[in-house]
């Protein structure tokens, strides 16, 4: 009787102590500075190939545009089970009206993404970088003082994140900003795509 109750008190302190060690290594440095008004967390769409979009294309028609392929979708699917990993449970994601955006947000599986016009491509145009990269600075200003402990996730393109830190990243990589109150960036570090 007293070996099995050792035993069972034993498996129970185990217990204890496998939980709250995964408690601890639930939460991370990212999903804590995520959880501030001063960080925001912005992603690359994950690999569509190509370049640009073909002649023509259509926001409304994603058939026309460059879109994700097989291993894009695992990409972005990989990347929502790493944020998750990383502790990061509850979050606000935005993304650009481009489908490889639109998908790319959706895999990461936070809900259903809102659209925000500071986050689409000037690819085409960019002369509209300047102009855009403010829109951006003050969504996320705007963004920062609403959103409580929820993580902010923007996914975008290439030129618009190149335009924000002035650093080029890869497809599905991801840049976790500091911010000013007016949202411009102060300091950042990259994650590359998992």
């Amino acid at each position: 009787m007293i070996k099995g109750l050792k035993a069972s008190l034993l498996r129970l302190v185990l217990l204890g102590l496998l939980l709250t060690g995964s408690v601890h290594a639930c939460a991370s440095e990212l999903s804590e500075l995520l959880k501030s008004s001063d960080h925001v967390l912005l992603m690359r769409h994950a690999l569509a190939p190509g370049v640009g979009d073909p002649a023509g294309y259509k926001l409304q028609d994603c058939k026309s545009q460059r879109n994700l392929d097989a291993k894009g979708r695992e990409q972005a699917q990989r990347a929502g089970q790493w944020l998750r990993a990383q502790g990061v449970g509850n979050a606000l994601v935005f993304a650009s009206a481009w489908c490889r955006c639109k998908e790319t947000a959706e895999k990461l599986a936070f809900g259903m993404p809102v659209h925000e016009a500071s986050l689409n491509s000037f690819f085409d145009d960019m002369r509209q970088g300047p102009q855009s990269n403010l829109d951006l600075q003050k969504f996320i200003g705007t963004q920062l003082k609403t959103k409580g402990d929820k993580a902010l996730i923007l996914v975008t393109h290439h030129v618009n994140i190149a335009a924000f830190t002035g650093e080029n990243v890869g497809s599905g990589d991801m840049v976790l900003a500091k911010v000013n109150a007016a949202g411009k960036m102060v300091s950042f570090k990259i994650y590359p795509s998992p």
